[in-house]
């Protein structure tokens, strides 16, 4: 005895298999972005990580305690230099 596969079988089967791919580069995607360690952190990153407000970093940025550099109009700060300001070395 077959079993005949039709048109709306095949259609699920192309659901759950992109479903199955799109997990599969997801968990990549995360799996890589945790190896990455980024010399450069954006404003938003900073903030976030220090639980700073847009004002105090501008004001960090304005002294010079830390390296900033404007891209497209996004600020990226010196990963280091945060380190270094907080941590008191």
């Amino acid at each position: 005895m077959s079993e005949l596969v039709t048109k709306d079988d095949l259609r699920q089967f192309g659901l759950v298999l992109r479903t199955e791919i799109k997990n599969m580069i997801d968990t990549a995607i995360t799996e890589n972005k945790t190896d990455i360690d980024p010399e450069w952190l954006k404003s938003r990153a900073v903030r976030r990580l220090l639980d700073m407000s847009p004002g105090s970093l501008q004001n960090l940025r304005i002294t010079g305690k830390v390296r900033h550099k404007k891209v497209l109009g996004s600020y990226y700060y010196n990963k280091k230099d945060i380190e270094e300001l907080f941590n008191g070395e």
